[in-house]
Parts: C-alpha cells; structure tokens; sequence
C-alpha cells in the first residue's frame, strides 16, 4: 500500500513538473511572439475593415461602376447604386475613409474614382472570384462634336485631350502620374524643345506648370497647367488643330496625324 502511495506521489510530481515546464514553455512563446501577432493583428483589423466596407451591396455596385477608370459625382453612384443622395453620400465617406476611392474637385463639381492601382486590382481579383460580370461601359451624354476635341480654358480637352494626355505619359514625357503634379522628363523636356515649346518660358509662368485636369466628358484626365496651355498653342501654330472661331471646337486635321503619329494618331 505505501509502495502504491509513494507510486502515485511520484506520478503526481511529475505532472506537476509537466504542467510547470508547459507554462513556462507557453509563457516563452506568447514573449517572443508579441510583436509578430501584435502586427499581425493591426493587419487582421484593418483587412476587416476593408472587407466590411466593400461587402455592403450599395459600396460594392459603386466600386464595381468605377472599375471603368472613369470618374463619376455622388448623384451618379447614388443612381448605380439604387440608393438615395444621402445615403450614398454616406457610402462614400466610409469608401473614402478607408482609402478605396478619392475626392476630385473641379471648379464646382466633385466626382468619385477609385483611389489607386492596388485598389483596382484587388477589386479585380475579388469580381473574378465573384463571377461578377464587367461594369457596364461608360457612355457621356456629351455631343459628339465637343466630345471628341475642344478647349478647356486655354488647353486641349475631349477625347483627343484624354488621349494626347495618356500619350505623352506613355512616350515617358511626362512623369508624377500617380500623384497628379506634372513634371517633365529629360526626354520629354528635349522633344518639347525641338518642336518648338519654350520650356523655361513656361516654368516662370504664375501658374502651376503641369498637371492633370479632369474631363468633364471623358471623365479621366488631359492635360492642364501652363505646360497644357503651351501644347495647344503649340498645335495651332502647328496645323495640328484648328479652332472654330463662335465656340470651344476643336478639330484634329490630317498634318496632325502625319507629322505627329505618336501622339495624335
């Protein structure tokens, strides 16, 4: 009997012995895992968030309407979005708080676009999982003949402008196109030059030198600033764009398309 009691004290010892090591063992852990797991938990919070803020159905249908690239008002997302202008208005701050779409203001109109690259990529990654189908093209209600060409103050706008704008990006002209602040390139600022742009005329000018300026039609961006202005003037001198003389009509003309092909084409 006391070889089956000092039997079971040792059993009993051990255990402890077990128990012990296995806390200590676990309190290790949770110290040395602190700082991965408190990280990994500000992510864990923060990736909640995002998908709370794209899982409500209004949210989701004004994100996928965005996908197009094309800037959009309130009113507009309200209408995709089957909700009332105070209720999108609310949509919208939560999308804008947590950095799926941005604010553009120009002049007294305030549209909507998605925030970044990323954004638009992980919306696209979710919509294939989805099976989601594409949104529906966007269509302005502009007339034709002002969509396709014409000023907007002192530069090119319309779909010529969008392009020409996209062009000169693409060419490596122009640099700064995710932030909107336009600068020159060495390559562009030496294109600029030869054709007959006065580069550093156009820097002391009072007024910011490059940037984007939202479409009113296209809603995407063309050119504007000083640099912008200088470009249309440009094209005029040029023959590359005729003015009508009672309204903002612009029309491209064949000498545009033959002795600048890589950005007017």
């Amino acid at each position: 009997m006391a070889a089956v009691c000092n039997c079971r004290r040792r059993h009993t010892s051990s255990a402890n012995e077990v128990s012990i090591a296995a806390a200590s063992y676990d309190e290790h852990m949770d110290t040395t895992s602190f700082s991965a797991s408190s990280s990994s938990s500000n992510a864990d919070f923060h990736l909640a968030r995002l998908a709370g803020a794209i899982a409500e159905p209004a949210r989701a249908r004004m994100l996928n309407c965005l996908m197009d690239g094309h800037a959009r008002t309130a009113t507009e997302l309200a209408t995709v979005a089957e909700v009332a202008a105070s209720t999108a208005s609310a949509h919208l701050a939560r999308l804008k708080e947590e950095r799926l779409v941005e604010l553009l203001v120009q002049g007294k109109h305030r549209y909507f676009r998605l925030a970044n690259d990323d954004v638009a990529a992980a919306l696209e990654s979710l919509m294939v999982v989805a099976g989601a189908p594409r949104a529906a093209e966007f269509k302005p209600n502009t007339p034709s003949r002002l969509r396709s060409a014409r000023t907007c103050y002192d530069h090119m706008a319309g779909t010529a402008g969008v392009a020409l704008h996209d062009r000169l990006h693409a060419q490596g002209w122009l640099s700064g196109l995710q932030s909107g602040s336009y600068e020159l390139t060495p390559v562009g600022a030496i294109a600029l030059e030869s054709l007959g742009v006065e580069v550093d005329a156009v820097r002391r000018s009072r007024r910011r030198f490059a940037c984007a300026c939202l479409d009113w039609s296209e809603r995407r961006p063309h050119l504007g600033g000083a640099l912008g202005a200088a470009w249309l003037q440009l094209s005029l001198r040029r023959g590359w764009v005729r003015q009508e003389l009672d309204g903002r009509e612009l029309a491209l003309t064949p000498k545009a398309q033959r002795e600048m092909p890589e950005l007017f084409a």
